[in-house]
């Protein structure tokens, strides 16, 4: 397949354009099915394909990925999900993948490299408790050693690990935006209380609440630390009662967090219960737990994004999951950074 690349107007960083690893393939997909349309909108110009790669596998688990179209001088960006639950590659494998396609087209003498990883990995590993690795900062390392300008990634764990980069620029976008105009076309904010799970995510609820115009409530929660995931106490401040409670996280991982609240709120009286989050991971026991509360009627919805992608059949065959695209996000960012224009507004 020949490569795909566009001229923006003369006012481009390069010729655009995108490939992916194996499992940023149905992401990549979506991104580029928008990004056509804003290409066709703006400059009526051709629209692009994925450029051709492969992604080997050998048999001691060594992994390489080989570009197989011309990009040299090219404005690449390169999108991979390092956690894919629809493949048995590990977490590992999914970003020496990525880190292998980086280095591909820095040797294939591409004008800028861009990772586009919404799922950044080991986001949670920012910070040392004890003798241990800051294992965020060596990810940030690994991509800048391996080639990489610019990395974008989607509602990081800690904010901290902008810091860690040191020749890489790293784009922190937020699925708050598009969670909440979702919502707001497809459910009744007139009865709304918007609620964080616990005080760490006090701030994105009170930006839900303020674009949404809703009152907003806090369940504070203390945590038993030499248990996994258990919560020792929890109490609710705000009311709640006769109230339709929105949830909002940057992430659903175990999800007991979400399920303990949705359990408190209803104690107080709550209606409707909904989730929103930016990565869906849902590891294991996530989907028992979560199907457990909405089959007793605590959660009523939950919506996480693709930039974890599930796949058609899940979200089918899941009553309580609801899928919202941040491809159309991800797609204007890389039109306006290949334009040269703003992206501030994009970011927040």
């Amino acid at each position: 397949m020949k490569a795909s690349r566009i001229t923006a107007g003369g006012h481009n960083r390069g010729e655009l354009c995108l490939m992916s690893c194996d499992s940023g393939r149905p992401l990549a997909a979506r991104i580029l099915q928008h990004l056509n349309k804003i290409i066709v909108r703006e400059t009526a110009g051709a629209e692009l394909q994925l450029v051709n790669t492969e992604e080997v596998t050998f048999a001691n688990g060594e992994i390489k990925t080989i570009i197989r179209d011309n990009i040299r001088g090219a404005d690449a960006y390169i999108v991979q999900a390092v956690d894919d639950p629809r493949s048995n590659k590990s977490i590992n494998d999914n970003l020496m993948a990525l880190l292998t396609a980086v280095n591909a087209a820095y040797q294939s003498d591409a004008d800028s490299v861009t990772v586009i990883s919404p799922q950044y990995p080991y986001s949670r590993q920012e910070r040392k408790k004890t003798r241990e690795s800051l294992t965020a900062k060596q990810v940030a390392s690994f991509f800048e050693i391996s080639g990489a300008d610019r990395v974008i990634t989607l509602d990081i764990h800690a904010e901290a690990i902008q810091g860690f980069f040191n020749t890489a620029k790293l784009e922190d976008l937020h699925a708050s935006n598009t969670l909440i105009e979702y919502f707001k076309q497809n459910f009744r904010t007139d009865n709304l209380v918007v609620a964080s799970a616990d005080v760490g995510g006090a701030e994105k609820a009170r930006y839900y609440s303020g674009r949404l115009k809703t009152d907003m409530a806090i369940v504070d929660k203390a945590r038993d630390y030499s248990k996994k995931s258990v919560v020792e106490s929890m109490r609710l401040v705000g009311k709640v009662a006769g109230k339709d409670v929105l949830i909002p996280d940057d992430m659903i991982s175990t999800g007991g967090t979400i399920v303990n609240a949705a359990k408190l709120l209803k104690h107080h009286k709550a209606e409707n219960i909904y989730a929103a989050c930016s990565l869906p991971f849902f590891n294991h026991p996530a989907l028992d737990i979560l199907q457990k509360s909405y089959d007793k009627g605590e959660i009523k919805c939950v919506m996480g994004t693709d930039a974890v992608y599930w796949g058609e059949k899940f979200v089918e065959n899941t009553p309580w999951y609801v899928e919202v695209s941040i491809a159309p996000l991800f797609a204007q960012v890389i039109y306006n950074i290949n334009t040269k224009q703003s992206v501030s507004e994009l970011l927040r």
